[in-house]
């Protein structure tokens, strides 16, 4: 997927209200919706394996999609983002 303006520009004001909000390092809420699959939501932890995060999971009351929520402490507003782009990789995930 090659990034758009509006992607661009998304980031580029994330990163500045990061900057203005919060003293860094920081701990930061990721919250996403996955449609229920195991093999996408263990991509997701994946993502944030062995950098002391903390995934909770609730499945909708349909089965249909599972939201994932992840706190973790992160290093800057840029390591925040970079996550945010790994995770866009993953086909079908809804970043709220």
């Amino acid at each position: 997927m090659t990034p758009n303006n509006n992607t661009e520009d998304f980031y580029k004001k994330l990163k500045e209200q990061l900057s203005d909000t919060s003293l860094w390092p920081a701990p930061y809420l990721y919250k996403f919706i996955v449609p229920s699959s195991v093999a996408k939501i263990k991509e997701i932890e994946d993502i944030f394996d062995h950098i002391g995060a903390v995934i909770t999971k609730k499945e909708s009351r349909t089965g249909k999609y599972t939201s994932v929520s992840i706190n973790v402490r992160m290093k800057n507003p840029d390591a925040v983002i970079a996550k945010y782009k790994e995770v866009g990789k993953v086909e079908g995930v809804i970043s709220l």
